[in-house]
């Protein structure tokens, strides 16, 4: 498939038609579809530069009247095309820009060598959980209380693999993959490295054991928002860009 199809199979499979997630509600409010509940997220919108400014007023005021934090992903195709601009001038903050990537499974990632030293593993006890929380603390300050509960909920989810690296018996990288039921798209997520053991091939390692599992599953592509510093490794492996995304986000002053 060329980008262009494999990008309009993502919109229609993973943003206009979201698959179900634990904690979430997916809300089709017009020409937009939200996520609301663990996060808030305007997964997909469908708008023109005549009514893109009334939908990001109405989804604001929601979200500003619940006391709640939003996020609007933007992707360089959505329209209109200065829909970022628009955001921006409604009070959204954007975030580092980051680019859609996606494998086509019946290919061989090119990962080159592993490295010797290092182990990874897919975890499904919560030792494994809690040194899968521990490094995405280290690296992201994330809530480990909400996350533990979260992941904890699903370790037996065969929808969710997480995955650990060990390096002496020491959790020194985590990730994650989110296979949904009923699509072909399996997700790369969450992917952080100690500062430590960075440069030894432990990021390419994760992706191959998370690929492995996805091919094993019956998915036929991966997708991954690739930030800057992972993209050009993302290349090498053989992920193509099919196009730009950048977060805005919606402060709000809590209740």
């Amino acid at each position: 498939m060329k980008p262009a199809e494999i990008l309009a199979l993502y919109d229609a499979q993973m943003r206009n038609d979201p698959p179900p997630e634990l904690g979430v509600r997916h809300e089709r409010i017009g020409d937009v579809v939200r996520a609301v509940g663990r996060y808030n997220c305007i997964l997909y919108s469908h708008l023109n530069a005549e009514n893109a400014d009334a939908a990001i007023v109405e989804q604001a005021a929601h979200f500003r009247n619940a006391h709640a934090e939003l996020e609007w992903k933007v992707y360089a195709h959505d329209r209109p095309a200065d829909l970022g601009s628009r955001l921006g001038a409604a009070g959204f903050i954007a975030d580092d820009a980051e680019t859609l990537m996606a494998f086509d499974l019946a290919n061989d990632l090119a990962t080159g060598s592993m490295p010797k030293d290092i182990v990874v593993r897919r975890i499904d006890d919560a030792r494994g959980l809690a040194d899968h929380i521990a490094v995405n603390g280290a690296i992201w300050d994330h809530g480990s209380g909400a996350r533990n509960e979260m992941y904890a909920q699903r370790l037996r989810d065969p929808s969710l693999g997480l995955y650990v690296a060990y390096a002496g018996g020491q959790p020194v990288a985590a990730s994650r993959l989110e296979m949904p039921r009923d699509r072909v798209f399996a997700g790369l997520w969450g992917g952080c490295t100690l500062p430590a053991f960075r440069g030894r091939g432990i990021f390419r390692a994760m992706v191959r054991a998370r690929a492995d599992e996805s091919r094993a599953n019956g998915y036929q592509f991966l997708n991954i928002d690739a930030a800057e510093t992972s993209r050009p490794i993302l290349e090498w492996l053989g992920f193509i860009g099919l196009c730009g995304v950048t977060g805005w986000r919606l402060k709000v002053e809590p209740q």
